[in-house]
């Protein structure tokens, strides 16, 4: 295997080093740096758009999830990505049509142009920051976890999370977001086939699909419905986590901005029904490795199931690329939401491009950094810290759809209602608030409160605006 991971390693290496030229020698101004020109077609939009949703935890954390608590994850995520193209396609129609009006830098700028406010912009930097840099740091730690697996006593993991932070911000800051999104073609393309490769080869060692439930129901028959044999996938869990992930596009940046460079309205409806197919065509995979992991690894610690089933259970080549296709997928996904939160912080700066570009480049790196210290301190629980990020950032998603939607200026109390939402649910995090409010969810509660509140001041502006019209 160490062989096949140095000659795999070293044409992705190559690979890397090309296209991050590549993208330098095309980046004349600073537009073609921050959002790559603004004129992708469908088959990059779809595979830097995919890359970036389906990450390290796709290939690490969704095994293990499916292993412990059964197929729930798979309405979890299946049924919660196949929702999102629906709003890939409405959001997106609307959003590239006020970023045409306000001009778009980042979703903050535009947040604070269109609530003429710049709290809005303020507060939804915020609330992606506190919550995507811990799931960027997941990334980096599911691959550190996996890399000290793959080479024991060679260095702790947290040498690891270096190299890679190191790696990944060196071609990001040189090829900007037209280098990641070559990347990431390479990143879909690899994971796809590495998934495929190893589930038809467990369901081949098993007898086939019917055959492998079958076992599955002998070894625990709780992982085949819901809410799974620890109780996790109860109706709120399900509800909350279905609006965490359908509101991505809406709340994360790094997919927003795909949205808005794509070449016209045509390849944005290509894009997003090619991105329906490839989450359903990377997730039956998954859960065929999870399932397997049920019956043959049911009581393994994280890294040892992980260890097995994706190196040493598996011939050297394939190893090696498991190694290679996760490198690529952490590595893919965390520079994209990196290098969003530099943007985001440039589309709330003032001043001419030459003093705010190389401050923007700067704050990538210090992002980078802080994703880095989060992943030595974070815990192996890859799928439930990243449904924390979706569910935060889910928060800010009223008050984004608010101010795309809406022709009048939302009221200032959304932005403020936000603020306090995303305080709240932070702290219920820490342990300083229930995560229950009665029988209720405390992130669920507080994003249908958002959502009717929003609902109500949209409602009321509206009337006022009529009102004011007839006189």
């Amino acid at each position: 295997m160490s062989t096949w991971i140095w000659i795999l390693g070293g044409l992705y290496a190559a690979l890397l080093a090309a296209v991050s030229w590549y993208a330098w020698r095309r980046n004349r101004d600073e537009d073609a740096y921050i959002l790559a020109g603004s004129n992708v077609g469908a088959l990059l939009g779809l595979l830097t758009y995919a890359a970036t949703l389906f990450s390290t935890f796709t290939l690490m954390g969704m095994p293990d999830f499916f292993r412990t608590h059964g197929v729930g994850a798979w309405i979890f995520l299946a049924v919660s990505d196949g929702a999102q193209v629906f709003l890939i396609v409405w959001f997106g129609i609307h959003i590239r049509r006020r970023a045409r009006e306000e001009g778009f830098k980042g979703t903050s700028g535009l947040l604070g142009a269109l609530y003429r406010n710049r709290w809005a912009g303020y507060v939804y930097f915020a609330g992606v920051f506190l919550f995507l840099v811990p799931y960027v740091a997941i990334q980096i730690r599911g691959l550190a976890i996996f890399l000290e697996a793959a080479f024991p006593g060679a260095v702790s993991a947290w040498i690891w999370s270096t190299a890679i932070v190191a790696v990944m911000l060196t071609y990001s800051e040189i090829g900007g977001l037209r280098a990641i999104m070559y990347s990431d073609v390479i990143q879909g393309l690899t994971l796809l086939t590495v998934v495929w490769i190893i589930a038809v080869g467990f369901l081949d060692t098993m007898g086939g699909m019917e055959a492998l439930f079958d076992e599955v129901r002998t070894t625990n028959e709780a992982l085949l419905s819901t809410p799974g044999p620890h109780g996790l996938f109860t109706v709120q869990f399900l509800i909350a986590s279905f609006f965490g992930v359908v509101l991505l596009p809406a709340t994360q940046p790094q997919l927003t901005t795909r949205l808005i460079i794509l070449k016209d309205r045509r390849t944005l409806n290509r894009m997003a029904v090619a991105v329906g197919c490839f989450a359903l065509l990377i997730l039956f995979p998954v859960t065929v490795i999870g399932m397997y992991g049920a019956v043959a690894h049911p009581g393994a610690q994280t890294r040892d199931f992980l260890s097995s089933v994706l190196l040493f259970e598996q011939p050297g080549i394939l190893a090696a690329a498991a190694v290679i296709g996760l490198l690529t997928a952490a590595m893919s996904t965390a520079d994209s939401q990196i290098f969003a939160l530099g943007t985001e912080l440039r589309s709330l700066m003032r001043g001419p491009t030459r003093v705010v570009l190389p401050r923007t480049k700067w704050a990538v790196i210090a992002f980078g950094v802080a994703a880095l210290v989060f992943s030595v301190v974070s815990s192996d629980q890859l799928v439930l810290l990243a449904r924390v990020s979706f569910n935060g950032t889910a928060l800010v998603g009223p008050m984004v759809l608010a101010g795309v939607l809406m022709k009048k200026a939302p009221g200032i109390y959304v932005v403020a209602a936000t603020a306090v939402a995303l305080l709240v649910f932070l702290l219920s995090l820490v342990g300083l608030v229930p995560e229950m409010v009665g029988p209720i969810r405390l992130d669920l509660l507080l994003l249908l409160l958002l959502a009717i509140g929003t609902a109500m001041s949209a409602f009321l502006r509206h009337r006022v605006g009529e009102g004011a019209k007839v006189a």
